[in-house]
């Protein structure tokens, strides 16, 4: 046996449906035969009191509607899928609340024609938990890091050739769902220009003040002119729940999971951080109002923390 015989292939639509009968699909032989045997239970019953020609003018629209359904796609999406998706879109309530109480029907008094009333807006991230794990119900918990960067193509091909290698032996090694998240967001100088002139006035020489004070006018302008952004590039590794009491081991799996990701990767010179409760809540309201400017992970609250204000009475 050769070499090339002990290989095994493995087509790059694994995830594709299995093809049954003439490249059809289970779920599109389904929608073919029901629709066939339904046109034909519907002749049986009305044939010998109908004309051919009305049978066959009323069966031909539902057999084109049954193929376009069963083998037309749309976006990459089936369009059997598709128009389930829009008929449950359509069905659902467009007023979305936060909350898990009973909604009350709006009062009688108003005059008006009766809306639909909200619903709850159910979210798959139930919360976030003291070590900054993020609770998805059913689902599970999530971990978040954050991941430095490397310049790739300033490297040797031998050191292409490594960081590749390592990449894919940290790929290779994944034992449950991963995702790599690169985001932009917005920059604010604020700090850093007040940081720069306060500074200044500190400097032992006068030359170095003007320098800082002309580098903070600089940014200063810059950020005028420009929108400033970031990159980020976040790790997130999610562990399912098995059992009512399996939550604290799901967290154990997924830390774990976190910790050998960082010691595979920092042979890439990538530096990560896992983040705590209060940056992995700044990160998802920033992620549910990306224009909202950035604030500290110091300025928000948990969930259940009491909000207080500064300041003397």
């Amino acid at each position: 046996m050769s070499w090339d015989d002990s290989i095994a292939r493995i087509p790059a639509d694994v995830e594709q449906p299995d093809k049954i009968i003439a490249s059809l699909t289970a779920r599109q032989v389904a929608i073919l035969v029901g629709t066939g045997a339904g046109l034909y239970a519907a002749y049986v019953a009305v044939g010998d009191h109908v004309p051919l020609v009305v049978c066959a003018a009323v069966a031909l629209p539902v057999a084109i509607a049954a193929i376009l359904l069963a083998i037309g796609q749309h976006d990459g999406i089936s369009l059997d899928r598709y128009v389930l998706a829009a008929l449950q879109h359509q069905r659902s309530p467009k007023h979305l609340i936060s909350t898990y109480e009973d909604i009350p029907m709006p009062p009688t008094w108003i005059g008006a024609s009766t809306p639909r009333p909200p619903a709850p807006l159910k979210l798959p991230a139930r919360g976030v938990t003291g070590n900054g794990l993020i609770d998805l119900g059913p689902d599970g918990v999530a971990a978040i890091a954050e991941v430095s960067t490397v310049s790739f193509a300033l490297r040797t091909p031998d050191e292409q050739d490594a960081l590749v290698a390592v990449f894919g032996r940290w790929l290779n090694s994944l034992s449950g769902p991963a995702h790599i998240l690169v985001r932009a967001e917005r920059v604010d100088l604020n700090d850093t220009i007040a940081t720069l002139r306060d500074n200044a006035r500190r400097l032992p020489h006068p030359a170095l003040a003007s320098a800082a004070l002309e580098h903070a006018a600089f940014l200063g302008d810059l950020s005028a002119r420009h929108d400033l952004l970031r990159r980020q590039v976040l790790l997130v590794v999610r562990e399912p729940v098995a059992g009512a009491k399996g939550r604290d081991a799901a967290a154990a799996r997924a830390l774990r999971r976190l910790d050998e990701a960082f010691r595979v990767l920092s042979s890439c010179g990538l530096t990560a951080r896992l983040l705590g409760a209060r940056a992995v809540t700044a990160l998802l309201a920033s992620c549910f109002d990306p224009s909202a400017p950035p604030f500290p992970d110091d300025d928000i609250a948990l969930p259940g923390e009491v909000i207080t204000t500064g300041g003397t009475w």
